[in-house]
């Protein structure tokens, strides 16, 4: 982890309700973008594919309409607002980057209003109501962490978050924020205490990874309730419950289940550093052991 250049950072997610209209989702972007700004923020990580509804819990050829490149539109309008206020933010896009080939992406912008750099989802489901693989090609820009003026970002995507590796590639490589934008919800037709139980999931493996790695963890969900428009499924209540968490895990900042926020914590930059000096996890990992990993099963 290279030093810090300041003692604190302020970083805030926004956790949003989406619709169908893409104006009024960006407003709602934006608005929680200056609301974040106004509360001091200097990092915002908005959910994933925040301009619309989460259109993977069918197959439409239709929806490769929403998709957009990169520069485009959304990088146009995050960067120049990344600009005014003198934020960075982490916006996901659905990418067009040729005619059949598409990409779920999160794109960083600078406090200059330049793209910093961006992330393509590398794990891609493919589950009833998450038909992800009809729409995004897997990542190829592998795990490399993104270089900010506020430190380096190992930006990921919600699928990516269940997967160790991934954030422990991220952090051997230097990043001091875990950033995860997702979408992810109840199917209705399971009962509570299975609903729940998928939450504690979903939370114990995302701080889970800030443990075992010494770094900061920020995931932004979407809340609400989405139906499947090709009428095969319930459709999915998204679950918010956003969250910031600190190095040993620990709960910094929590957003609610059912409603919109904009969720602020203020990060101690020295922590990362102490942390892992009495957890000296990646001094004592076993690198010479581990060749087992490259293989999908051991039979």
């Amino acid at each position: 982890m290279s030093a810090p250049t300041q003692q604190s950072l302020r970083v805030a997610l926004v956790q949003q309700q989406n619709t169908a209209e893409r104006d009024y989702n960006l407003t709602q972007s934006i608005n929680g973008i200056r609301e974040a700004a106004a509360q001091g923020a200097q990092l915002v990580v908005l959910q994933e594919l925040h301009t619309g509804l989460y259109f993977c819990q069918s197959e439409d050829v239709e929806q490769f309409d929403l998709a957009e490149t990169i520069p485009g539109q959304s990088t146009q309008v995050f960067g120049e607002l990344a600009k005014e206020l003198g934020v960075v933010i982490v916006a996901s896009l659905f990418e067009r980057r040729a005619a059949g080939l598409y990409h779920n992406t999160a794109v960083v912008l600078e406090t200059d209003g330049s793209i910093a750099g961006k992330y393509r989802k590398m794990h891609i489901p493919d589950d009833p109501g998450f038909y992800e693989k009809f729409y995004f090609t897997p990542g190829d820009l592998g795990f490399e962490p993104i270089k900010t003026s506020l430190g380096t970002l190992g930006v990921l995507v919600c699928w990516d978050q269940w997967f160790p590796e991934a954030a422990r590639l991220m952090a051997t490589k230097g990043a001091e924020i875990l950033i995860y934008p997702t979408a992810i919800g109840w199917d209705k037709n399971d009962d509570a205490a299975e609903q729940q139980r998928q939450q504690d999931a979903w939370v114990i493996s995302q701080r889970a990874h800030a443990v075992a790695n010494g770094v900061y963890v920020i995931s932004a969900n979407r809340t609400g309730f989405e139906a499947d428009p090709s009428g095969h499924s319930a459709g999915i209540e998204f679950w918010g419950h956003s969250f910031i968490a600190g190095p040993q895990g620990e709960l910094l900042a929590k957003a609610c289940d059912d409603k919109p926020e904009v969720l602020v914590a203020e990060l101690d930059l020295q922590r990362g550093e102490k942390v892992r000096r009495i957890w000296p996890y990646l001094r004592d990992r076993r690198i010479d052991h581990y060749g087992d990993l490259t293989k999908l099963y051991r039979d």
